[in-house]
């Protein structure tokens, strides 16, 4: 076999990478076995755990390091196949690894099987492609789904107790034994080993991804949401390295493998290269364009300008947006407090302000002229969010004012009752709302900012203090009648006089009294009288239409009648007349033309009667003085060709 090697003149078993391959083989394939099945059992045990507990910090933490584990086997796999070539170069005849006996003409495994029958019409492409690439997009492809199958950044804090402290253990264990996998890849020299670099760095990933997954398990409780958090977006990490492998296995189709040619690293990370410390990354982008394209950044001044003026100009913008920190934008419908090293100082208007940068200076905003509507009550686990309706739908259940059940909105009061000489109490349910608004001057806007925790809480309780005062004098028939106009105001005037009292800075624009009405239990009574009520006027509105849609019945048959009798009248009027008139002119052309006239009407109707006959017929009248003679002109065809001649003789004469 000719192989093609970069170093002229070398012989390939004079060579450490080649001397070695057998070796860094069988070592990378023990590797890749064990690190692939300790892959898969961890994403067996997170399936498992996500049957019983979904949503916990354990399919996450399991999930994302069982991914790590799969791209750093998929990425020893692929060095193993650079090392298995080498090793069938210098020994083309004997076995090249001799890992748990397996040979060469081994069966091979149910991937390999899987993928022959499958693509049996191309088992072209894949020999020219190789089986190793289709590996490694298998791995990477499988790490990729595992994350994003349990990506969720919504989960919550929990308590792992002492099997998470043992299982935090365990994988710190794993990840020491990597770091020694690492140590190791990265003492060995390019020449003996030009694969070790790469395989170190995708080792950084595998070993970062389960500190911090054993880190968040230490540090989880019940009460902290970080870890859980922070045990997803460690998927990024092994994420994006599965996403770059996959991008390189798809790329290398289009570079055919040759048995000729030293095979090259497929599975090389420009990510995991960026772990490393100092970071260098413009450093690793030179050196990766330099190896992959031949293009030295070096050379180009403009670059080594940007490299050595970078922290330089990194600094002064830094300080740029540290000194911008202090130009506050305030809204058209807002207003700020500037506070100058934690004591207020000014209230600006809206537009921009520049004051001291931050911590020094702070804007705490303010609502300008905002008009706000509060219920004085509302029911626990009722919704805040509102939908919106169809204009052409049934209505809301919020609109619904029905005394039969309680809305979110009603508020139980007890008033004064009396029942002859007994003085007793009632309660009623009733809707009372706020619209209110922080007032529009300067010391409202401190007020309300400092002085006030809680605006909404603030009045509601000051309106249920104002409420059972205020109906503590009451009964239900003056609710009802006629001071329910004025309950309004003096409700709203009082509530506003306490507000005023603790200096709340809250105006009360109005107070509206939605209803009143007694407690849902007591209305079925009430209910059926009004029930009644509406059905009798029901049934007079009904037998009201009822009648009135016979009679515009019958208005309509007798309309239908008299239109259709006046129309035959009139066309029998002017059939009789158009008779008479006919009649007239026939009897005035008998006067004038007398015989004459007769035959010719004689005629026309024996013509009209022959014009589809094909008869001849001679009149008996006509005198052997005289010889016969037809006029052929007021006939169509067809006529009677016997005829024809014997009337064309006659008129020759």
């Amino acid at each position: 076999m000719r192989v093609d090697l970069d170093v002229e003149g070398a012989e390939p078993a004079s060579l450490p990478r080649f001397q070695r391959a057998s070796f860094q083989a069988a070592r990378l394939s023990r590797l890749t076995y064990v690190l692939g099945a300790m892959g898969v059992l961890g994403l067996v045990v997170s399936l498992f755990v996500d049957l019983f507990s979904p949503n916990s910090l354990w399919t996450a933490v399991l999930t994302n390091s069982a991914a790590s584990l799969l791209v750093l086997a998929a990425a020893l796999q692929s060095a193993q196949v650079v090392a298995l070539w080498r090793a069938h170069v210098i020994a083309p005849d004997e076995a090249v690894i001799a890992v748990d006996e397996q040979t060469e003409n081994e069966q091979p495994g149910w991937y390999d099987r899987l993928l022959g029958r499958i693509g049996s019409a191309g088992t072209s492409m894949v020999g020219q492609i190789g089986t190793p690439v289709f590996w490694l997009a298998g791995w990477a492809l499988l790490a990729l789904i595992s994350i994003s199958m349990i990506w969720n950044m919504t989960l919550v804090g929990s308590s792992v107790g002492l099997t998470g402290s043992v299982v935090g253990g365990l994988l710190l264990l794993i990840g020491f034994g990597l770091l020694v996998l690492e140590r190791q890849f990265s003492n060995e020299s390019e020449a003996s080993w030009p694969e070790a670099e790469q395989l170190a760095q995708i080792s950084r990933v595998a070993i970062g991804t389960l500190l911090i997954a054993a880190f968040c398990l230490f540090f989880s409780s019940a009460d902290r949401v970080w870890p859980a958090r922070l045990a997803v977006l460690i998927g990024l990490l092994p994420g994006l390295v599965a996403v770059e492998l996959l991008i390189r296995a798809l790329l290398s189709i289009f570079s055919p493998r040759n048995e000729r040619l030293e095979p090259r690293l497929v599975a090389s990370s420009f990510a995991a290269g960026l772990l490393r410390w100092p970071p260098r990354p413009l450093t690793a982008l030179q050196n990766e364009l330099h190896n992959r394209f031949g293009i030295d950044l070096r050379q180009i001044w403009a670059f080594t300008y940007m490299r050595r003026a970078f922290l330089p100009v990194m600094a002064v913008i830094v300080a740029l947006g540290w000194a911008l920190s202090g130009v506050h934008e305030i809204p058209m419908q807002g207003r700020g407090i500037y506070e100058r090293f934690g004591k207020p100082v000014e209230v600006m208007g809206p537009g921009l302000h520049a004051g001291l940068p931050w911590p020094f200076g702070t804007v705490l905003p303010v609502e300008n002229g905002v008009v706000h509507e509060l219920a004085t009550s509302v029911s626990e686990g009722a919704s805040t969010e509102q939908t919106l309706d169809p204009a052409e739908g049934p209505p809301p259940a919020v609109a619904n004012r029905l005394w039969d059940a309680t809305h979110i909105n009603d508020k139980s009061q007890v008033i004064a009752s009396g029942s002859g000489d007994k003085q007793s109490f009632q309660i009623v349910n009733m809707d009372v709302r706020f619209v209110y608004r922080i007032g529009l001057d300067d010391e409202a806007a401190m007020a309300a900012t400092y002085n006030s925790a809680d605006i909404p809480s603030l009045i509601r309780s000051t309106a249920s203090r104002v409420l059972v005062h205020d109906f503590a004098s009451r009964t239900l028939d003056e609710l009802l009648g006629e001071q329910r106009t004025d309950l309004a105001a003096d409700i709203g005037n009082a509530v506003a006089r306490d507000l005023k009292k603790l200096d709340s800075g809250v105006e009360i624009l109005a107070t509206v009294v939605e209803s009143i009405h007694p407690p849902a239990g007591a209305a079925n009574a009430y209910h059926a009288v009004q029930a009644a009520q509406i059905s009798a006027q029901a049934l007079i509105a009904r037998e009201r239409g009822a009648a009135a849609d016979q009679a515009n019945l019958a208005q309509l048959h007798a309309s239908i009648a008299h239109d259709q009798a006046a129309a035959n009248s009139r066309e029998v009027m002017s059939t009789a007349q158009s008779a008479d008139l006919r009649f007239s002119a026939e009897q005035q052309g008998y006067a004038k033309a007398g015989q004459a006239f007769l035959l010719e009407q004689y005629l026309s109707q024996l013509t009209l009667g022959m014009t589809h006959a094909k008869l001849l017929v001679l009149d008996h009248r006509l005198g052997g003085t005289s010889a016969p003679t037809i006029d052929l002109r007021s006939f169509t065809l067809p006529v009677d060709p016997a005829s024809s001649k014997s009337a064309e003789q006659p008129s020759a004469e």
